[in-house]
């Protein structure tokens, strides 16, 4: 018999009764969610970063997978704002500007994805004080479970719809309001005997640039040849055999790209992450043009006027042989505004001890200045557990 006592009754009740009471656990759905490490936080900031930020009247929301982590960073008169959210592997982030409605893929075994909205307001109630919410933080309304053999990576607005890229079935689903999917688009080397092969990932198809419907969006990918190695094996191949698919032929329409991410429509080009050298520029005559090299794991892109913010990831060791192009000690997670038309470096924001940046897109400062739980300015947990206690959000439809 064990002489160790057995915690009676009283004491185990007492335990259950402080678990699971922190907003940031429960919204992410996630027990360690509280315990977020400081050090991810700490940023050191290059150039006119916040000038540059504060002129395009953007919040950028940054997610940082392997840390789980979505950052929001903004600035209004002249006072940097960053706050955070975490959430367990973020990878594929999305916002849907007419209806300031925040998507985002959480890729762990099952996917979810979760949708977040301005709070506005909080209720008048008798039990809690009331705070002003004129940052109008973003909060998570609902999120819905998807089999993890999806293995979601991007996820855009295509007519108006959601969609995600299906890395685990080489293809693209849309996503429905009844947490179903549906594969619509795939590339015409995946078939054979014309059946599509959607039962593991050969690939590596992981990125949407939006376009007006499918017909008219592009989407990267590691390698357009189904082979016996594969995305994840250690001899899988990537030095110059990425491309760009185009929605309308299902063929590729650029190549010699290495491990791209990130495609993206702008001014009627096919813009684009050439990760594994740490550029980043667009597709022409069938081939990549180079804008700008960065200094690391080139992934998160998005446009805002005349600036462009570009991502840049630490190269995970064990991937090494993915990043040709990099010199991988030197490599930063960072987020970095650039001249679209140059490509000159307007200014950057790093975090010295972060490691992997998978997606970038913005919201206007009028809907949000990111989330509730702040890195920035007054830190308030009382707050916080009120506005979670009685936010009221926005739910324009148009």
């Amino acid at each position: 018999m064990s002489s160790s006592r057995k915690p009676q009754p009283e004491t185990l009740w007492a335990r259950h009764n402080e678990q699971w009471r922190k907003p940031a656990q429960i919204v992410s759905q996630w027990r360690e969610a509280a315990q977020t490490s400081p050090e991810l936080l700490e940023m050191r900031v290059r150039g006119a970063w916040w000038q540059i930020l504060e002129k395009t009247g953007a919040t950028l929301l940054i997610t940082r997978e392997y840390e789980h982590l979505i950052i929001a960073v903004s600035a209004s008169k002249g006072r940097p704002r960053v706050s955070y959210h975490p959430l367990p592997h973020p990878s594929g982030l999305t916002v849907d500007r007419k209806r300031a409605v925040v998507y985002v893929a959480s890729t762990r075994n099952p996917n979810q994805v979760y949708e977040l909205r301005p709070a506005i307001g909080m209720q008048d109630r008798l039990d809690c004080a009331s705070s002003p919410v004129d940052d109008r933080p973003l909060i998570p309304l609902r999120s819905w479970f998807l089999p993890g053999c999806l293995y979601i990576h991007d996820l855009a607005l295509v007519g108006g719809r959601l969609h995600a890229n299906a890395v685990g079935q080489n293809a693209i689903v849309r996503l429905s309001d009844d947490a179903d999917y549906q594969r619509v688009w795939w590339p015409r080397c995946i078939e054979r005997g014309g059946q599509p092969l959607f039962g593991r990932n050969h690939l590596q198809l992981n990125s949407i640039a939006a376009g007006a419907n499918l017909r008219a969006s592009y989407f990267s990918a590691s390698c357009d040849q189904v082979g016996a190695r594969r995305p994840g094996h250690r001899n899988f191949a990537v030095d110059r055999r990425g491309v760009i698919f185009s929605g309308r032929t299902r063929e590729p329409v650029a190549t010699g790209l290495t491990r791209p991410h990130s495609a993206r429509l702008h001014a009627g080009q096919v813009w684009v992450n050439n990760s594994g050298y740490g550029e980043v520029g667009f597709a022409e005559d069938g081939k990549f043009a180079v804008v700008a090299k960065l200094p690391g794991w080139t992934r998160g892109l998005c446009f805002c006027g005349p600036v462009m913010f570009v991502g840049t990831s630490r190269v995970i060791p064990r991937f090494r042989q993915y990043a040709p192009g990099l010199d991988a000690e030197a490599s930063q997670c960072a987020v970095h505004a650039l001249e679209t038309t140059t490509g000159r470096v307007l200014g950057s924001l790093s975090w010295p001890a972060g490691n992997q940046i998978f997606a970038i897109d913005w919201i206007s400062c009028r809907d949000s200045l990111g989330f509730p739980f702040r890195v920035t300015g007054t830190k308030s947990p009382v707050r916080d557990k009120n506005l979670f206690y009685s936010f009221e959000v926005n739910n324009r439809s148009t």
